[in-house]
């Protein structure tokens, strides 16, 4: 079964939150016999900045930039027997959709799969033009990274068949429990790039809680924080590429999740770095939203908070020994039911019920 997946990036997590996800949940398919080629365009320096080569569960394909490369590699749309367009690629997103979706065999599935549909989702209420609109009736399946019901029912409601949430997950043998690294010791970390959906938030949040306990050390890292102020007591880091990921989260007594706005006020939508968090059996802290029990249960696998001050509040309190027996019960859970093999057999399941089955020769 061949798979045409068009995406941001598999081999950069430059200026790319997507990363893990396609990587954990491509190698976990690429298990399941699916033959993968993932198509992404050489942009924003990621070629300059990868942190994975080329593996052998997946062939990559990099484009450049230009209208005639990204027809070409479009075109390879009519070898698959499905056809995946992700949003979020960054280079012409809505040409390169109906490309692909004319590419695409009559025969194949077609699948538009969004890395944000809350954000999506809020985009088409904003613009009834979206031209998203305009293709729905062309795409058989809407898979999302996460959005529980409040997704599936928008999508429904502007006329896609189908919708079904696939969470993010965690890929044990990427993210694990490695010993601490000085060069990340903190009492509390955080890791993200600067976006407009998050920057207010990551104030409420990080840089608030810094102001109240300037005794104690935090730690940023992600892209596009370096001209801003920050406070004394942090530490910026920069881009922190994915090898690093398990020593920046074992190596401080906790780990600070914040979801972007979208993404908190819609619900259902655990991002990456939770399972990579706890993957690691570090102690997580995060902002609330709903459908956090579906992952990890609060007070117990992860500490809930709603602004600077209760960040503030809860390191002050966490002990050593508290945060240590929160991050292995995150690990226990996460590694029981939500790997990204847990999400392969998923999405596996999926693609049975819509293609079609195939034909065994009539006994002689």
């Amino acid at each position: 079964m061949k798979i045409a997946f068009y995406g941001s990036s598999l081999l950069s997590s430059y200026w790319n939150g997507a990363a893990t996800y396609y990587r954990g949940l491509l190698q976990a398919l690429s298990k399941l016999g699916y033959d993968i080629t993932f198509y992404e365009p050489n942009i924003r320096e990621r070629q300059q900045n990868r942190d994975m080569e080329p593996p052998d569960w997946c062939r990559v394909v990099v484009y450049d930039c230009d209208s005639a490369s990204m027809k070409q590699a479009a075109a390879y749309a009519a070898a698959a027997d499905v056809v995946v367009k992700a949003s979020g690629v960054g280079f012409e997103d809505n040409a390169l959709l109906q490309l692909v979706l004319n590419a695409a065999r009559p025969e194949a599935l077609t699948i538009f799969w969004d890395v944000d549909a809350p954000a999506t989702l809020a985009q088409i209420d904003r613009d009834r033009e979206h031209p998203l609109l305009r293709d729905l009736s062309r795409i058989d399946l809407i898979l999302t990274y996460g959005g529980g019901d409040p997704v599936v029912y928008g999508y429904r409601a502007l006329g896609a068949p189908h919708c079904i949430p696939v969470y993010n997950a965690l890929d044990p043998l990427t993210h694990h429990p490695v010993a601490p690294d000085p060069r990340f010791a903190a009492d509390l970390a955080f890791l993200g790039n600067r976006l407009p959906d998050r920057e207010e938030r990551v104030e409420t949040f990080f840089f608030r809680a810094a102001s109240l306990l300037p005794d104690q050390i935090f730690l940023l890292g992600g892209a596009g924080w370096s001209s801003r102020r920050l406070p004394d007591n942090l530490r910026y880091l920069g881009h922190v590429p994915t090898r690093d990921h398990n020593a920046f989260n074992v190596s401080s007594k906790a780990v600070l999740n914040i979801n972007r706005q979208s993404m908190a006020s819609n619900g259902f939508s655990p991002a990456t770095r939770v399972f990579e968090v706890a993957g690691a059996g570090a102690c997580l802290i995060t902002d609330s939203w709903a459908g956090l029990d579906l992952f990890l249960a609060e007070g117990s696998e992860a500490l809930v908070a709603h602004d600077g001050k209760d960040v503030a509040d809860i390191l002050c309190s966490l002990t050593p020994a508290e945060a240590e027996r929160i991050g292995r019960a995150a690990r226990q859970r996460v590694m029981r039911q939500h790997t990204y093999a847990h999400r392969a057999e998923q999405v596996h399941q999926i693609l049975s019920g819509f293609l079609p089955k195939p034909q065994t020769e009539a006994a002689e």
